[in-house]
C-alpha cells in the first residue's frame, strides 16, 4: 500500500516526541465487529489508557489513543491526523475519510486533497504484523475542544482535546475484489477521549 501523500506530514508529527503529552487522560473505542484481514472479525474494545498528541507547526496534529504506552509497532490504539487545525470547527461534526495517500497497490493516488480529519486503527500488538491497520472510509468527528497546536500553551482550555466519533473502517486493497464490501468493512465504531497537551517525553517515543 501506498503512503507516499502522507510520507511528509507523517514524518515531521514523528520526529516531535518530544512534544507529545505524558499519557493521562480517559477514553474509549468499541465496535460490535471490528474487521482486520487475517486478525480480528468480531467485538472490539481497545481499552486505552495512554493519550498523546503531536503537533507540527500548529498547523497539523497526530492524536494517539493507545492501550499501554509501547510504540505504535507493538502496540494496538488509534490514530487521529486533523490535516488543518485551522479548519477545525469546534463542535461541529467533520466528515472523516482515507487518507489520500493509501491507496491499494497498482492504483493510481487521485491527487485530490486529504480530507480534513483521517482515523486508522491499528493492531500490532493483538496481530503482531507492521501492516496490521485499518482506515476510516466514512463517518464523522466532532471536536467540542482541540489542543492549539502550541508547544508552550499557557492556555489550559486550549491544551484540552475531547473528541468524540463515528466511522468505519476498511482496508482499501480488501475492497479492491472483495465479492462483498460489507464483509470486509466494519461495522460502526465509536469512541471519545479526552486529555490535556503537557510537554513531556513519553515511555516509548514515536518511531
Amino acid at each position: 500500500m501506498s503512503r507516499l501523500g502522507l510520507a511528509p506530514l507523517f514524518g515531521a508529527l514523528l520526529a516531535l516526541g518530544t512534544g507529545c503529552t505524558v499519557g493521562d487522560g480517559s477514553g474509549w473505542v468499541k465496535s460490535d465487529r471490528l474487521f482486520v484481514s487475517e486478525c480480528w472479525n468480531g467485538p472490539f474494545d481497545l481499552q486505552p489508557d495512554f493519550f498523546a498528541a503531536n503537533p507540527y507547526r500548529e498547523e497539523a496534529l497526530m492524536i494517539r489513543v493507545q492501550r499501554g504506552d509501547n510504540n505504535t509497532e507493538a502496540s494496538d490504539g488509534l490514530t487521529v491526523i486533523v490535516n488543518d487545525l485551522a479548519k477545525v470547527k469546534i463542535g461541529e461534526p467533520i466528515p472523516v475519510g482515507v487518507p489520500n495517500g493509501v491507496a491499494p497497490p497498482g492504483q493510481p493516488l487521485t491527487g485530490a486533497p486529504n480530507p480534513l480529519v483521517t482515523l486508522s486503527i491499528y493492531l500490532h500488538q493483538t496481530c503482531h504484523e507492521q501492516n496490521s491497520a485499518t482506515y476510516s472510509v466514512s463517518g464523522e468527528i466532532r471536536f467540542d475542544s482541540i489542543f492549539s497546536g502550541n508547544l508552550n500553551e499557557k492556555d489550559s482550555e486550549k491544551r484540552l482535546t475531547n473528541a468524540s466519533f463515528s466511522a468505519r473502517f476498511a482496508d482499501p486493497r480488501d475492497l479492491v475484489d472483495a465479492e462483498d464490501p460489507a464483509a470486509v468493512t466494519s461495522e460502526e465504531v465509536t469512541g471519545q477521549f479526552s486529555f490535556y497537551f503537557q510537554r513531556g517525553q513519553p515511555a516509548q517515543p514515536f518511531q
